[in-house]
């Protein structure tokens, strides 16, 4: 079945895509069907990944797969959230960049005794635009922020997101065991556990 994955980054397509496989599915970048990334306006998680999803639908009359995910750091209140991917933006047609938002974060915790954070996905799976019952999965994956980066994997904030019980950050995983344990991971894990039932 082609799905249509409601985003252009390449490193998550490979994620999520090395996930999904076992399912068959042929996951599609929107980009390549000429599906131009769309607004994502609300202060949740949830509405935002259905607004991906419908959107990509929408335009190309497949079934559409969104996940809107972001950390969620304790001391900032919860910030990047949904801001995760444009953090450090100061202008809304400068381009995403990883280093500055991980730059911009250390700079906010710096003095910061309390480094708790978790990385949040929402999966959201609809069928067409208009999907009544679309599939909703959600994860979170729970750590601490580094005061530098370690590990070379991975992409956005892993470098900074440390497992304590696994001495390790995100980007020192092996992929297998990342995808395992992440966010995406559980989010998509329970997404696969709803399948049968929604189809």
């Amino acid at each position: 079945m082609k799905v249509v994955l409601a985003s252009n980054n390449a490193k998550k397509l490979k994620e999520l895509g090395e996930i999904l496989t076992p399912l068959g599915w042929e996951l599609i970048a929107q980009g390549q069907l000429g599906v131009s990334e769309c607004e994502e306006p609300h202060h949740t998680f949830v509405e935002n990944a259905l607004e991906k999803a419908r959107h990509a639908a929408r335009l190309t009359g497949l079934p559409a797969l969104a996940d809107d995910s972001g950390l969620c750091v304790a001391a900032l209140g919860g910030a990047p959230g949904v801001q995760s991917a444009r953090y450090a933006q100061s202008a809304a047609d400068e381009p995403k960049s990883d280093a500055r938002n991980n730059e911009k974060l250390l700079a906010e915790l710096a003095g910061q005794s309390d480094r708790r954070a978790h990385f949040v996905s929402l999966i959201v799976f609809v069928r067409h635009a208009d999907d009544p019952q679309p599939i909703i999965a959600e994860g979170e994956w729970h750590g601490e922020i580094l005061t530098a980066e370690r590990g070379t994997a991975g992409f956005g904030y892993d470098p900074l997101f440390y497992i304590r019980e696994l001495d390790q950050t995100s980007a020192e995983l092996p992929a297998a065991e990342k995808n395992r344990r992440s966010h995406r991971g559980q989010a998509l894990a329970r997404f696969v556990e709803r399948l049968p039932s929604c189809r």
